[in-house]
């Protein structure tokens, strides 16, 4: 890592911020500048994403901007106000405890979004937290975010990761550290519901008419657009949430107030993507009933939505039971609207062009297959056209499945070069395996090496490529190697 020194000069200039939501009325955020750390030092920079923003941070100050001790010209701090349900109970108040909004930038394409710190200090919404972040879960958002973007799944971005030159209080003393992650906005369910739990009609209309500029402006002109805006939040949750089990991946921590309302995936604390495929699949160690196991993700999503829904009754109509049932008839949708998602991604998995009412069964048939016979999740499907049937403890299961599927694919229109293609898009080779990502965890932690780290981050970079030098990564985790528990700590 490479140590900065921050400087006394002039703020610094690394692009042209427009900071929209601090125009917004105060009762949506406090304003606080990040509380300054001892030593800076720069772990990563993601050079390519900056580019993308059109950031030009200068590289001696790169440590101290994005460790906050430097606020770049033009930046406006500031706390996000929000409320949520946590494994299903109510908090009115919860808020940005250790992240601050450094401001808001104009992308090359035209696209406003957010830029954070997460770790940077104490706010008014830390209740009683120190507002800081250990360099484990920096670096462990840092690998997925990335890893999530280059599987093709919305997601928030990585910036950078600077280590503090502090320890934080945890179990025990760990290295600090400060991330900054990029994203569509950090605008939640809620951020409504923070305004709901308060009455406060006329700051809902605010931020859902600024939800609906930033992020759903087709909504603007409906017939009725806050109901319009619960259809299209709704049904970018239905595509995320498909996208994720596609993949094998649990977030771990569905509360709502870690639901964007951009459809974006944020906020990955005990995520993790599974290796033998389990339904009941849970690793996050707070989640100790399974709420937000992978099967259950689809419905907590609606649950969430249901949530939302509450919120903008009074403005979808003035009629409160006319309003409701507007509203219902959205959540009840959510089901067949994930359903739709979910067997669209099937049959790219399958390598399948045309569409058959048994290609539902079909797919389930395979899965429970492959929970019956404990089958790596990715390894499964990226070697279905190959030797797939080696992932299962009996493989005649498989052999046995597969006569159903080959009399499907002979009804198919796809070339065998097409459909190769096809599920070579849908099926990635390479994912962030729990034991890997907390082998490069452990020896940045444990030894300030970060060559793990990196040659990670390189490997999930392009997932669905063959990387000859790098096929130990594809492969599940030996026993001694398991991750059973994964911990929240941004």
């Amino acid at each position: 890592m490479a140590d900065y020194s921050p400087s006394e000069d002039a703020p610094p200039a690394i692009g042209a911020f427009d900071n929209s939501y601090a125009r917004l009325p105060s009762a949506f955020y406090v304003r606080i500048a990040p509380t300054k750390v001892a030593a800076p030092k720069l772990i990563k920079f993601n050079y390519a994403l900056a580019d993308e923003l059109g950031l030009c941070p200068p590289h001696g100050h790169l440590a101290a901007i994005f460790a906050g001790n430097l606020i770049p010209s033009g930046a406006a701090p500031l706390a996000m106000a929000y409320a949520g349900h946590q494994f299903g109970g109510f908090s009115p108040q919860l808020g940005d405890g250790r992240a601050i909004l450094l401001g808001e930038v104009i992308d090359k394409s035209g696209t406003r979004r957010d830029v954070q710190l997460k770790g940077s200090g104490p706010t008014p919404f830390s209740r009683r937290g120190d507002g800081r972040a250990a360099l484990g879960p920096v670096l462990r958002e840092y690998l997925i975010s990335e890893a999530m973007h280059a599987l093709g799944i919305p997601a928030t971005r990585a910036l950078a990761a600077v280590a503090t030159g502090e320890q934080v209080r945890r179990e025990g003393m760990l290295p600090g550290a400060v991330f900054t992650r990029v994203a569509a906005s950090h605008v939640r369910v809620g951020t409504f519901q923070y305004f709901a739990a308060r009455g406060d009609v006329a700051s809902l209309k605010i931020l859902a008419d600024y939800v609906i500029d930033r992020h759903y402006p087709e909504t603007r002109d409906a017939e009725r657009p806050y109901l319009a805006l619960l259809q299209a939040v709704s049904a970018a949750q239905a595509k995320l949430i498909a996208q994720w089990l596609h993949v094998g991946f649990i977030h771990g921590v569905m509360n709502t107030d870690n639901m964007a309302i951009s459809g974006q995936t944020i906020d990955f604390g005990p995520c993790a993507f599974m290796d033998t495929y389990d339904p009941a699949t849970v690793y996050s160690a707070i989640d100790e009933y399974g709420r937000y196991a992978y099967a259950n993700q689809p419905r907590i999503a609606n649950w969430n939505l249901a949530r939302l829904a509450e919120t903008l009754l009074p403005l979808i109509d003035e009629d409160t039971d006319k309003a409701i049932a507007l509203a219902t008839e959205v959540i009840e949708g959510f089901q067949t609207q994930y359903a739709a998602r979910w067997v669209e991604g099937a049959r790219a998995k399958l390598g399948l062009a045309t569409v058959e009412d048994g290609d539902e069964a079909l797919m389930n048939d395979l899965l429970v297959a492959m929970h019956k016979n404990q089958a790596d999740f990715t390894n499964t499907f990226h070697n279905l056209g190959g030797d797939a049937r080696s992932q299962f403890i009996n493989p005649t299961e498989f052999d046995q499945w597969a006569i159903a599927y080959r009399a499907r694919l002979s009804r198919d229109t796809l070339s065998p070069a097409e459909r190769s293609a096809k599920m070579r898009q849908a099926n990635p080779a390479y994912i962030p395996r729990n034991h890997r990502v907390e082998q490069a965890l452990n020896a940045a932690i444990q030894r300030d090496d970060f060559t793990l780290f990196e040659e990670l981050l390189t490997v999930l970079a392009n997932p669905f490529d063959d990387q000859p030098d790098y096929a130990r990564y594809s492969a599940p985790p030996e026993p001694s190697e398991r991750v059973q528990n994964t911990f929240c700590g941004t």
